[in-house]
C-alpha cells in the first residue's frame, strides 16, 4: 500500500476556521489580494482573517525556506517565538497545513496548562496520530505505553513549575534509554525507504481512506488537544489554492515528517526531554520540528524550562523566528482589510492599535465589537482579556489582579506583596502584561480591561483583594483619597483607622472638587459605623451637608435619624443647627420647631461659637423663614458640649457673620447701608469647601442689591456664574440662577428672565428645590404673564408646591406672581386677594418693606380695575409713607397709582418724575407703562405732539422688552394727523445741528439708559453725558429726555455701532 494513501486528506476539524492558503506566492501583495477577495464574506468573522496572516509574510517565508532545504537531508527545529496573541499558533497551523497538502506526515500537539503533571502527555498527543499500521507506529504505541509506566510516581502540581533535567542522566537509565528508542523510532518515520505519494495523486475512490481514518482516530485522552490527519477528499475543498493540481504538476520539496507542537511553554517536563533527544538527532533528518512558544514567562513559572529553551536554542540546526504584536501601521493594513475604506482604517487605527496593544486576540475582539455595535463591548473585548490573561501563568494573573485593584497606586513592592509574589517576579509579570498588550507602559490599556479583570473575581477574593490593598498602603502612608478608593468599594470597612482615613479623604475631595467621590467616602464611613455607634451621627450630618450640594433631595432621606439624634441628644449643637435649616429647605418646620426650642433652652455659653452662630441663624429665619424666628432671643450662660474624637470636624460659623448683618438689614429696610458689605462679601467669596451653607452669604449679598437696584447686580450674577463653585454645586447654581432671573425682570428683560428661571429648574428636580421653589417659579410666572404667554403662566402655577411655602419669603414671590397673573387675566378679585395675602404675611412677620414684592401698589392697580381709587389712593399714599420708600422703585410705583387714579392735569407731572426714577432704575418694562400713561394723559390735555412723542418712545422699548400686551395697548393708542416731529438733520429742525456725539448720547437715552450707562458704553464721563444732553434739550427745544423725539433712537444706531465697533 503506498505511503500517503494511509493518510486521510480531508483539512483537520481546527483548519476549518481558517482561510486557505492562497495560491499566490507567500507573503506576496497578489497573494494577499487574492485571499481577501477569495471569500469577502469571511472578513467580518470573529477569528478569522480577511487574508493569510497580516504581516506576517517574512516569517512564512522563512518557514518556507527551512521546509525546502529539510527534502534535502537537512533537518531543522523552528521555534516560533512571540508573546500571548502574536500569532504563533495561527502561523503553526498554516505551515502545517501546507507540509500536509505537499505529501508530508504531520504530527501535532497542542499543550495545556491542565495537562502540565501528565507525563509524557504531550508525547501521547504526538503518538497518537501514527498509524499502527506501519511497523514504526506500532512499536511508538508500545513504547508510549512503557514510558508511562515508568513514569516517576510524583510530578509537579499543574501550578507549579516542573524542571526538566537537560540531560538523560538526570531522569535514570532505564527511562534514558526508552527516549532514545522513542526518538529511533520517530527517526525512522522520516527514514527514505517509503516514499510518500503526494495527496493529489491518491486514488480517487478513496479506497484507503476508511482504514486510515480508523486507524488514525485519537484517543480519548488526546481528543481535544490533538489534531487528526486531514479526512476530507481533495475534491471536496473547493479552494483554488488546495486544489488537486495534474499529475504532471511538480511538488515543491517537502520534509518527511513535521512535529507541530503548540503553547509549549505548557507542555510536561518529561515530554520534554522526550523533545531534547529527538532534537539533538533531527540535524541530518528529513525532520522539522515546529514549535510554539512564548519566553516572556520563564522568569515567572518555569525556571526548569528556560534551561530547555537554552539547550534547544544551542543546537546548530535550530532557528527562532520571532514574532512581535503589530505596528499601528500594519493594524491600519488589516483595518483597510476588513473595513473596506482606507480612511476609516487610518482614523481608527491609532484607537485599535491603543487599545490593543498589537494583540491579535484583541484586535479580533475589537473589529467584533465594531461590527455589532461601533464600539468597545464587555461582552466582546472584555472577554477576549479575559481569554488572554487565561493563557497566562498564575503568578503572572494574580499580579494583573492586584494591578487593577491598586489602580493608579501599584508601587512595584505594594504590587508584590498584594499579589504575593516576590519584587522580581511582580516587575516581570509587568513586563509580560505589557507584551500581551493588556498594559501601556504602567497603566492598563483600557477601562474595559480593569472592569472585565475585577468582574471575574469572587466578591469575597476581590473584597480580601481590596482591604489587603487599603491596609498596605494605610501602612507605607498613602494619601488618604488613595486609600479611600479601595475602602469605599467595601460594603463595611474595618477599623477606626478607615473611619479616619475615610473622614480625611472626604474633605480633601471636597476640596479639589469631586464631590461624588467626597460622598462616597462618607458613606462609606457611615457603612463603618454601625446603628447606635460614637461618632454615626456626626458622619451621617456632615454627609447630608456635602449631599445637599449636588442634591438636596438625597439628603432628605438621612433627616429622620439625624433628628432622632439631635433629640437623642447624640448631636452637636452646631450640626443639629444645620439640621433645622435643612429640615426647613425640605418644607418640614414641624420637626424643626421643637429642634429650635431645644437650642434655645440649652442655654450655650455666652460668646461661644454655638451662641453667636444660633443668634445668627436667629437673624437669618426672621428673613427666610420669619414665622419661627425669636427675635428677643438672648444667649444665657450654660454648659458647651465638646466635639468628640473621630468625628468630622464641625462645620464653621463663619458663614453666620455675613448672613446676619445682611439679613438684619433686609427686614429692616436697610439695604441701602449695607451695600458697601454686600459688594466686599462678594469679593472676598472664595473656596467654601468647609462651610455648611457656602452660598448663603453670596446670595443674602445679592439680595441686598436688588432691592437697592443696583446697577452691577446682572454683572455680579453673570460673573459668579461663569466662575461656577468649588466643589461644583448644582443647588449653588440654581439658587444663583434664580436669583439672576428676579434681576432680569427688575431690568424688564423679559426673555431673560425665562431663560435664566429655566435654567434654575434645570440645575436640580424641582423636587429637590424644596420650599426655594418659589423664587423660580415666580419669576417665570411673572416674565411669562407680562410677555401675554397666559397659557404657559397658567402651566407653571399648576405645579405642585410644598405647602410651607407659603411660611417662606419665597412664598411672597410666587404669590405675588399668581396675583399679577390673576389681574393681566381679568381676574381682579383673585389678583386683589393674593396681594393682600402678601401684604397680611409680611406685616405679621415683620418684614413689610418694599424691596421684598411692592404688594401695596400691585393691590392698589387691582383696586383700580376694580374701580374704587380710594382705596387704591389709600395704598400709594401708605407706600410712599412708609420706611424705605425714598427708593426709586417704590417711589416710581405708587407717584403712577396716583397719577393713573387723580385728574388728568396732574397725572403729567407725578408721571413724568416716576418716569425719570424708573429710568434710574434701568426698568424698561416699567418705563413703557409710564411712557404709555403719559401718551394717554397728554392725548387727554390736547397736547398730541407729547403724548405722539411719548408713545413712539414706549413702542421703541416694547420691540427691546418683549411685552406683547403692552404693544397691543400701544397699537391701538390714536395716532392723530399732526404735523410729524421733523427727523434730525431735516430742513425746519435744529436737531439738524447735533453733532455725532451728541446723536449717540440722544440715542441711547432714547433707548431708555441711564446717564451711566450711557458713559459706560461711550467710554466718556457721566458729566459728559450730562453736557451733551443740556445741548441736545437746547437744540431740538424740549426741556428733558422723555421729551426726546424717538427717531433720533434709529437716526443714532448707526453712530453709536460704529461707536462701539
Amino acid at each position: 500500500m503506498p505511503f500517503r494513501a494511509r493518510f486521510p486528506t480531508r483539512p483537520p476539524r481546527w483548519a476549518d476556521s481558517c482561510r486557505p492558503v492562497s495560491a499566490e506566492k507567500p507573503g506576496s501583495p497578489e497573494g494577499l489580494l487574492a485571499s481577501a477577495r477569495s471569500n469577502p464574506s469571511g472578513n467580518r468573522s470573529y477569528g478569522r482573517w480577511p487574508v493569510k496572516l497580516v504581516e506576517r509574510a517574512e516569517q512564512e517565508k522563512e518557514l518556507e525556506r527551512i521546509l525546502t532545504e529539510c527534502c534535502a537531508g537537512k533537518g531543522a527545529v523552528v521555534l516560533l517565538d512571540g508573546p500571548g496573541g502574536s500569532g504563533k499558533t495561527e502561523l503553526l497551523h498554516r505551515a502545517a497545513e501546507t507540509a500536509e497538502r505537499r505529501g508530508a506526515l504531520v504530527l501535532r500537539a497542542s499543550c495545556s496548562r491542565a495537562e502540565r503533571a501528565l507525563p509524557f502527555g504531550v508525547l501521547g498527543q504526538l503518538l497518537n496520530t501514527v498509524p499502527t499500521t506501519r511497523e514504526p507506529g506500532a512499536r511508538l504505541h508500545a513504547l508510549h505505553r512503557r514510558l508511562t509506566e515508568t513514569a516517576p510516581g510524583t510530578t509537579p502540581s499543574p501550578s507549579q513549575s516542573p524542571s526538566p533535567s537537560p540531560s538523560p542522566a538526570g531522569i535514570g537509565p532505564e527511562l534514558a534509554l526508552l527516549l532514545n528508542e522513542v526518538a529511533a523510532a520517530i527517526l525512522e518515520l522520516a527514514e527514505p525507504a517509503e516514499l510518500a505519494e503526494p495527496a493529489e495523486t491518491q486514488p480517487a475512490d478513496g479506497s484507503h481512506r476508511a482504514a486510515a481514518g480508523a486507524a488514525t482516530k485519537p484517543t480519548a485522552d488526546a481528543s481535544q488537544n490533538a489534531v487528526a490527519s486531514p479526512t476530507a477528499d481533495a475534491s471536496q475543498n473547493t479552494d483554488p489554492a488546495s486544489a488537486p493540481a495534474p499529475e504532471h504538476a511538480p511538488h515543491p520539496p517537502t520534509p518527511h515528517l513535521l512535529l507541530a507542537i503548540d503553547n509549549l511553554r505548557h507542555a510536561d517536563p518529561a515530554s520534554l526531554d522526550c523533545l531534547l533527544y529527538l532534537a539533538r538527532r533531527t540535524a541530518a533528518a528529513r525532520i522539522v520540528l515546529l514549535l510554539a512558544d512564548d519566553a516572556t514567562d520563564d522568569a515567572v513559572a518555569q525556571a526548569g524550562r528556560s534551561q530547555f529553551r537554552t539547550e534547544l536554542l544551542d543546537q546548530p540546526h535550530t532557528r527562532r523566528i520571532p514574532l512581535a504584536p503589530l505596528t499601528e501601521e500594519q493594524v491600519a493594513a488589516l483595518l483597510g482589510i476588513h473595513l473596506d475604506d482606507p480612511a476609516a482604517a487610518e482614523r481608527l487605527a491609532p484607537e485599535f492599535h491603543a487599545c490593543s496593544g498589537g494583540n491579535l486576540l484583541l484586535l479580533r475582539a475589537l473589529l467584533d465589537d465594531h461590527d455589532l455595535s461601533g464600539g468597545v463591548r464587555k461582552e466582546g473585548y472584555g472577554r477576549a482579556v479575559l481569554r488572554q490573561l487565561g493563557r497566562l501563568d498564575a503568578p503572572v494573573v494574580a499580579v494583573a489582579r492586584a494591578l487593577t485593584v491598586l489602580g493608579g497606586a501599584s508601587h512595584p513592592e505594594r504590587l508584590a506583596r498584594l499579589a504575593g509574589v516576590d519584587t522580581g517576579t511582580a516587575e516581570t509579570a509587568l513586563g509580560i502584561l505589557e507584551s500581551v498588550g493588556l498594559m501601556d507602559g504602567p497603566v492598563l490599556r483600557h477601562d474595559l480591561t480593569r472592569q472585565a479583570v475585577l468582574d471575574d473575581l469572587a466578591p469575597e477574593e476581590r473584597d480580601r483583594l481590596r482591604r489587603t490593598a487599603a491596609s498596605l498602603m494605610y501602612e507605607q502612608g498613602c494619601p488618604a483619597p488613595e486609600i479611600a478608593l479601595q475602602l469605599t468599594e467595601l460594603e463595611r470597612p474595618d477599623g477606626d483607622w478607615s473611619v479616619d482615613v475615610l473622614l480625611e479623604a472626604a474633605e480633601q475631595e471636597l476640596f479639589a472638587g469631586r464631590t461624588h467621590r467626597a460622598v462616597a467616602a462618607l458613606e462609606a464611613a457611615l457603612r463603618a459605623r454601625g446603628e447606635g455607634e460614637p461618632g454615626r451621627p456626626a458622619i451621617e450630618a456632615r454627609l447630608v451637608q456635602v449631599r445637599r450640594l449636588f442634591d438636596p433631595a438625597a439628603a432628605e432621606h438621612h433627616l429622620a435619624a439625624l433628628t432622632a439624634a439631635a433629640h437623642a441628644g447624640d448631636l452637636d449643637p452646631a450640626h443639629t443647627i444645620d439640621l433645622v435649616r435643612q429640615l426647613l429647605w425640605q418644607g418640614r418646620p414641624v420637626e424643626a420647631a421643637p429642634l429650635l426650642e431645644r437650642l434655645r433652652e440649652a442655654r450655650p455659653e455666652p460668646h461661644s461659637e454655638v451662641a453667636a452662630q444660633l443668634e445668627d441663624t436667629e437673624r437669618w429665619l426672621a428673613w427666610t423663614h420669619p414665622t419661627l424666628a425669636r427675635r428677643t432671643h438672648r444667649p444665657a450662660p450654660g454648659d458647651g458640649q465638646r466635639q468628640r474624637p473621630g468625628t468630622p470636624p464641625r462645620p464653621t460659623a463663619s458663614w453666620s457673620r455675613p448672613t446676619a448683618l445682611l439679613a438684619d438689614a433686609l427686614v429692616g429696610g436697610r439695604a441701602h447701608e449695607v451695600v458697601g458689605q454686600a459688594h466686599q462679601v462678594l469679593k472676598d467669596r472664595g473656596p467654601s469647601y468647609d462651610l455648611t451653607w457656602p452660598e448663603e452669604p453670596a446670595l443674602l449679598a445679592l439680595g441686598v442689591l436688588l432691592c437697592t437696584d443696583s446697577p452691577d447686580t446682572p454683572a455680579w450674577c453673570d460673573r459668579l456664574l461663569r466662575e461656577g463653585h468649588t466643589p461644583y454645586s448644582p443647588t449653588w447654581m440654581g439658587l444663583l440662577s434664580a436669583t439672576r432671573a428676579e434681576a432680569a425682570l427688575r431690568l424688564g428683560d423679559l426673555t431673560g428672565a425665562v431663560e435664566h428661571a429655566h435654567q434654575a429648574l434645570n440645575h436640580i428636580s424641582p423636587n429637590a428645590w424644596g420650599v426655594a421653589v418659589g423664587a423660580p417659579l415666580g419669576s417665570l410666572v411673572l416674565a411669562t404673564t407680562r410677555m401675554g404667554h397666559y397659557d404657559e403662566a397658567g402651566a407653571y402655577l399648576t405645579r405642585t408646591v410644598p405647602k410651607p411655602v407659603f411660611d417662606t419669603r419665597y412664598g411672597l414671590h410666587y404669590l405675588h406672581a399668581r396675583g399679577q397673573y390673576h389681574l393681566a387675566t381679568g381676574h381682579h378679585h383673585a389678583a386683589l386677594a393674593d396681594f393682600l395675602a402678601c401684604g397680611d404675611r409680611m406685616r405679621a412677620w415683620g418684614i413689610d418693606v418694599p424691596g421684598v414684592v411692592p404688594w401695596r401698589t400691585s393691590a392698589a392697580e387691582a383696586w383700580l380695575e376694580l374701580g374704587n381709587r380710594e382705596q387704591a389712593a389709600r395704598l400709594a399714599y401708605d407706600q410712599l409713607g412708609r420706611p424705605g420708600s425714598n427708593g426709586a422703585r417704590a417711589r416710581a410705583a405708587a407717584l403712577r397709582v396716583l397719577a393713573v387714579g387723580g385728574p388728568a392735569t396732574r397725572r403729567p407731572q407725578m408721571l413724568a418724575e416716576a418716569l425719570d426714577l424708573y429710568e434710574r432704575c434701568g426698568d424698561r418694562y416699567e418705563q413703557i407703562r409710564v411712557l404709555a400713561d403719559l401718551g394717554a394723559a397728554y392725548h387727554e390735555l390736547g397736547d398730541n405732539r407729547r403724548a405722539r412723542t411719548h408713545v413712539r418712545r414706549a413702542r421703541h422699548l416694547v420691540a427691546l422688552c418683549g411685552a406683547a400686551p403692552l404693544s397691543d395697548g400701544l397699537l391701538s393708542f390714536p395716532d392723530d394727523a399732526e404735523e410729524p416731529v421733523p427727523m434730525p438733520g431735516a430742513p425746519g429742525g435744529d436737531n439738524g445741528l447735533l453733532t455725532d456725539s451728541e446723536r449717540r448720547v440722544a440715542a441711547l437715552a432714547v433707548g431708555g439708559y441711564t446717564n451711566r450707562e450711557i458713559a459706560a458704553k461711550l467710554f466718556i464721563t457721566p458729566s459728559t453725558v450730562e453736557q451733551h444732553l443740556t445741548r441736545v434739550y437746547r437744540k431740538l427745544g424740549v426741556r428733558c429726555r422723555k421729551d426726546l423725539p424717538v427717531e433720533l433712537a434709529t437716526s443714532g444706531s448707526e453712530a453709536v455701532l460704529a461707536q462701539e465697533a
